[in-house]
């Protein structure tokens, strides 16, 4: 075998060695994204105090089903919406409102838009502890002297605030109530303080209100706007396919009931 043979035929061996390795380094680095993309992430979403015992709940059904977990930081629609405008790392945004928090945020380009969605609409109620002599069963009847002091949440962040705000103004009341009034900086917050009996009555969400001990009565739906809360995925977050598939899982079939189990109306449903 002459010299330029021996030269053709290794060069040609180099040729196969090299194209081999590269194969070999595809197929390391297909595995590694692979296994990069099945490893269980932590989402951070930051939810409405109404959604406090229902989001849970859902939370440890997904955790359960996907391996993933999601860790929630509750509170007023409002406060959470500044906390996302500062940089906080959320994932997940569930607001209280549609209107002035998740539009806004959306004009400033903080989240992502095509993932805005409806996932359900809150209701109030009249709340008092279970052995408060005070049994309320209209909103009218905050007006007694009985009713010495009453929690709502604070309406200048807090959208259920807005709504017991508005219900008051809706039967000419507010301005006869307000030197009654203490304001909650959210809605859990103003449960609490109906729950340790520093308030006589409490205006809260049916959400916080159904399925634990207390006494409570609707408040017509009529007497305020709408409360539909509207989620959307940050768009800073470093999980944003994880934070949408956590929010379909929200509205869909193992999210549903249990957003219905806590009083709340889903989207497609109407008020009965």
């Amino acid at each position: 075998m002459n010299i330029k043979r021996r030269y053709l035929l290794l060069s040609g061996v180099v040729a196969v060695l090299v194209a081999f390795s590269g194969l070999l380094l595809n197929q390391e680095i297909f595995l590694a994204q692979s296994l990069f993309a099945q490893r269980p992430v932590t989402l951070t979403v930051s939810a409405a105090s109404d959604l406090n015992y229902v989001f849970k709940d859902i939370g440890a059904l997904w955790e359960k089903e996907t391996g993933n977990k999601v860790t929630f930081n509750f509170g007023s629609t409002g406060q959470l919406a500044q906390q996302i405008e500062r940089g906080a790392p959320v994932d997940l945004f569930a607001a209280a409102n549609r209107s002035f928090i998740i539009e806004d945020l959306d004009k400033k380009g903080l989240i992502v838009s095509n993932t805005k969605a409806l996932y359900g609409r809150g209701r109030i109620t009249l709340w008092t502890r279970e052995d408060s002599k005070l049994n309320p069963k209209n909103i009218r009847d905050l007006t007694r002297p009985e009713y010495k002091r009453i929690a709502i949440a604070n309406p200048d962040h807090a959208p259920y605030g807005i709504a017991a705000r508005e219900a008051l103004q809706s039967v000419s009341m507010w301005d006869t109530i307000k030197p009654k009034l203490v304001m909650g900086e959210n809605i859990s917050q103003t449960k609490q303080y109906a729950e340790t009996g520093n308030v006589d009555v409490g205006i809260v969400a049916l959400s916080l209100s159904v399925n634990r001990p207390g006494k409570w009565e609707l408040i017509p739906d009529n007497l305020h706007k709408p409360i539909d809360q509207m989620l959307a995925v940050v768009k800073r977050s470093k999980h944003q396919r994880q934070a949408q598939n956590f929010a379909r899982f929200i509205n869909g079939s193992k999210g549903r009931p249990l957003m219905k189990k806590y009083g709340f109306v889903l989207p497609g449903e109407t008020v009965n």
